[in-house]
């Protein structure tokens, strides 16, 4: 599996944004997905993370209320839609996966990542 993110950009402070990470080959249903972010000077956390089989999710305390992680496995890609976007939001975001697994906020966990896109919040 290979990934390739996209949907980044600047957005005004409140807005909104929906990230997608779209993947290759035919096994999508089989992996665990999540978002990461990386800000500069700052370590690289996990935003959200979804199941393989979709049923469980995960979301980082700075983000549960702003952001829904979904997956659509006919298209193999994942999504992050982010809401009332802050600029502290800032960062590049990527996907990670790894075959089956719980969703895991652990980056050690997932073995295949994507490029980064960029999301600028603006005040």
């Amino acid at each position: 599996v290979q990934l390739q993110a996209s949907g980044g950009g600047l957005v005004q402070a409140g807005g909104s944004l929906r990230l997608s990470c779209a993947a290759s080959g035919r096994t999508f249903s089989s992996y665990t997905m999540a978002w990461f972010r990386q800000a500069p000077g700052k370590e690289r956390e996990c935003v959200a993370a979804i199941e393989w089989k979709g049923d469980r999710t995960y979301y980082a305390d700075s983000v549960k209320g702003r952001c829904t992680v979904s997956r659509d496995d006919a298209k193999s890609t994942v999504y992050l839609q982010m809401t009332s976007l802050k600029p502290e939001d800032t960062a590049v975001y990527y996907c990670a996966a790894r075959k089956f697994g719980r969703a895991s906020a652990n980056a050690a966990f997932y073995d295949i990542w994507g490029q980064g896109t960029l999301v600028t919040v603006s005040s």
